[in-house]
């Protein structure tokens, strides 16, 4: 389900373009967040083949990727919503599971060169001006980033 809307959320109290997917938690789902994502960039100016457009795939990616592994919950979606505020120069991304049991580590996890896996967090917190999680009422987490939208 994609829907966009005008939506304040977490940033000042004027209306901001924002876009809500509903993904299934399988990798499949994952790669369709980054596609409604980067096509979405795109209608606003930031082609797929710019900067910032290739940094919000990558930490969508990565957040979905995490949502699917770690934060699956059996017959539920993750969500993905994107809110871009131009005038901060800041588009902040929102990975919802549903799984709350399951926190982020409160560091970012060191990787060996030689293990396969647990760089993702690494990209996110090279690419994004900052990021974290909060809990999701009734159930779930919120992990987010916010990334510049310019250099």
């Amino acid at each position: 389900m994609l829907t966009e809307t005008a939506t304040p959320g977490d940033m000042p109290q004027r209306e901001l373009p924002s876009l809500t997917v509903q993904c299934p938690s399988s990798p499949r789902g994952a790669q369709l967040a980054r596609r409604h994502a980067v096509r979405w960039m795109g209608e606003r100016g930031h082609p797929p083949a710019s900067d910032v457009s290739c940094a919000v795939a990558l930490v969508i990616g990565e957040l979905a990727a995490n949502a699917v592994q770690h934060g699956r919950v059996p017959g539920r979606n993750f969500g993905l919503r994107l809110v871009m505020d131009r005038a901060a120069g800041v588009l902040r991304v929102e990975v919802e599971d549903a799984a709350f049991a399951k926190r982020l580590p409160a560091v970012v996890p060191s990787s060996f060169p030689e293990g396969e896996s647990g760089r993702g967090l690494l990209l996110v917190d090279a690419l994004a001006e900052r990021w974290g999680s909060t809990p999701r009422s009734p159930v779930g987490k919120t992990v987010w980033a916010e990334l510049r939208l310019e250099s």
